[in-house]
C-alpha cells in the first residue's frame, strides 16, 4: 500500500548488512541511501552490485563507526574511518559518500556532559574532512535515536533514527541466547531516518 501511494519514496537502509544480502538490498526499488557501510569489503560488494544494477544515479552511503567500542554494535573502529571513507570516494565509483553514522551507547546520562560517542563522531568528521579535503557542511552525521535524538541534534546530527517513536518499541521476544538477532533477521531495517537540511 505504501509503495502504490508513494511511488517516489526514497528508502534509507539502516541495519547491519551481511555481504550475502547485498543483492537483495540493491534490488529494492527507490533505494536511496545505505547508512551502514562498516567495512571496505562491504563497500566493494555494494559498489559492484550497484554497478550491475545499471542505475544512472550513485547510491548514497554513510560509513558506520562503532564509537562506543561495544561488541554488540557494528561499525568500523574510529581509527579506520578516514581510510574507509577514502576507499569509498576513490575506489567505489558507483557510490557517493555522504556522511558518517554511529549508534553509540544507549542511556548516556546527560548530566555528565554530552554523549562522548557523539563527540567522537564529530571529531571524526573533522578529521576526515581535513585529511580528504572535504567541506564539513557536506558530510552528514547520522546519530541519535528515539531516546536521545534531541541531544544528538543539539550537538550536530543531521539525521536521526526515530523508529520506536513512530512505530512503537521493537519486540525482542524472539532474540536468541546471548542477545543476538534470530536467524534470518540480520539486515532488517532498524529505524526510520529523519533527515534535515
Amino acid at each position: 500500500q505504501i509503495l502504490s501511494s508513494c511511488p517516489d519514496i526514497k528508502w534509507h537502509f539502516i541495519g547491519h548488512l551481511q555481504k550475502g544480502n547485498v543483492n537483495k538490498l540493491i534490488a529494492v526499488p527507490n533505494l536511496f541511501m545505505l547508512e551502514t557501510v562498516d567495512s571496505v569489503k562491504l563497500a566493494d560488494r555494494v559498489n559492484s552490485s550497484w554497478q550491475k544494477k545499471g542505475s544512472s544515479q550513485k547510491l548514497k552511503v554513510m560509513v558506520q563507526v562503532n564509537t562506543s567500542g561495544e561488541d554488540s554494535k557494528h561499525g568500523l573502529p574510529p581509527g579506520d574511518t578516514t581510510a574507509a571513507v577514502e576507499h569509498v570516494i576513490n575506489k567505489c565509483p558507483s557510490l557517493e559518500f555522504v556522511g558518517l553514522m554511529t549508534i553509540g551507547s544507549i542511556g548516556h546520562d546527560l548530566s555528565k556532559g554530552p554523549n562522548p560517542d557523539f563527540q567522537v563522531l564529530l571529531s571524526l568528521r573533522q578529521e576526515v574532512c581535513e585529511k580528504l579535503n572535504l567541506p564539513v557542511d557536506k558530510v552528514e552525521l547520522s546519530m541519535g535515536m528515539s531516546t536521545d535524538f534531541q541531544h544528538a541534534i543539539e550537538v550536530g546530527s543531521t539525521n536521526v533514527r526515530i523508529g520506536s517513536t513512530i512505530f512503537g518499541e521493537r519486540d525482542y521476544s524472539n532474540k536468541a541466547v546471548g542477545g543476538k538477532a534470530p536467524a534470518g533477521s540480520e539486515g532488517q531495517p532498524e529505524a526510520v531516518t529523519v533527515q534535515g537540511h
